[in-house]
């Protein structure tokens, strides 16, 4: 087996997710913000700048998912049973909020299918930051099957995870918010994006802490000479960052609040592949022990590298062409 094959497809699987956890995580934060509008027309003109771009965002879950199962079957054999729970909920509820969002348009009252674009939005978040705290504490695997039960993933970590990751994508839509809207959504968003990030650099502080005291191959990661040296400049230019997003937040800037939770986002999701790479299922198997055959995973590279460029010119194109904010009492109608 060519030794270069999982590394080349952990590198497209893991900016899949990264890809998807950014953009999918703003429109899901809309969702979350939901319930702070004041009325439905304001909840309109929040629709409004996620509509152009909120279902070509999947995507790269869709590419995330189909190159685990190609790429690495044996991780995929392992995870799903780990996590059936978790991934169904959050399968149906991103369903629940694509519908409730193309009914809330047709439909002559908006007021459920508000509720149930929240409630779509927030049970998607948690499950998906329940998965990440189950993936960070480890899979029990014995003879390279999942050997745990199916209620493992819910431990009290797991569920601070969920919370922080609603934090998280909170950020992300408030900041969004002051980006793409104008009015009293846009005033309320920068309130919200302070309260969001306190909230966000709080979690990633306890994560950070509980991490490796709980799980001693994380701390031997991070605290073991020499990584220490190479490692110290991660947790001080995320704190840099977090300056940075509170001070153009006070300063009324639009974009570079929401490019520096991005950024925060990347430095924590680079945090977790210091702390776990090689390892796809964490403690156990590397990408090395849970890789497909070769001529699969050459098959599917092939035909990503094919599909790739149309769909990140059609990503490209679809963010020039309704670039701009969407002003006070537009609907998207």
């Amino acid at each position: 087996m060519e030794w270069y094959l999982p590394l080349i497809w952990a590198g497209v699987i893991g900016t899949a997710v990264a890809m998807y956890v950014v953009m999918d995580g703003f429109d899901l934060g809309i969702g979350i913000l939901f319930p702070f509008a004041k009325n439905e027309r304001e909840r309109d003109q929040m629709m409004r700048s996620i509509a152009p771009f909120w279902d070509g965002n999947e995507t790269w879950l869709v590419l995330g998912g189909a190159g685990l199962f190609v790429a690495f079957p044996r991780a995929y054999a392992v995870i799903m049973p780990a996590f059936y729970l978790p991934v169904i909920v959050m399968l149906l509820a991103l369903v629940f909020r694509g519908v409730a969002f193309e009914f809330r348009l047709v439909s002559h009252s908006k007021k459920g299918w508000s509720v149930a674009f929240t409630v779509g939005s927030t049970l998607a978040t948690l499950a998906q930051g329940v998965i990440l705290g189950g993936m960070i504490q480890g899979i029990k695997v014995e003879n390279g099957a999942y050997a745990g039960g199916p209620y493992d993933w819910a431990t009290p970590f797991g569920f601070l995870c969920g919370l922080a990751l609603v934090a998280g994508y909170g950020l992300l839509g408030a900041t969004w918010l002051v980006m793409k809207t104008e009015g009293l959504v846009a005033v309320r968003a920068r309130k919200q994006s302070k309260q969001f990030l306190i909230a966000v650099l709080g979690f990633m502080a306890v994560v950070s802490l509980w991490t490796p005291f709980a799980e001693a191959r994380i701390a031997e990661r991070w605290f073991s000479l020499p990584n220490f040296y190479y490692l110290w400049p991660v947790p001080v230019v995320t704190a840099l960052v977090a300056l940075a997003c509170w001070r153009w937040i006070g300063q009324k800037r639009d974009a570079p609040p929401f490019l520096a939770a991005i950024a925060l986002f990347m430095l924590g999701y680079g945090g977790l592949v210091i702390s776990n790479f090689p390892y796809l299922v964490p403690p156990t198997l590397t990408i090395w022990d849970t890789a497909g055959a070769p001529s699969s995973q050459i098959f599917m590279l092939v035909g990503t590298l094919v599909l790739l460029p149309f769909v990140l010119g059609y990503i490209v194109l679809v963010y020039w062409l309704f670039r701009g904010k969407v002003r006070e009492g537009e609907s998207y109608h």
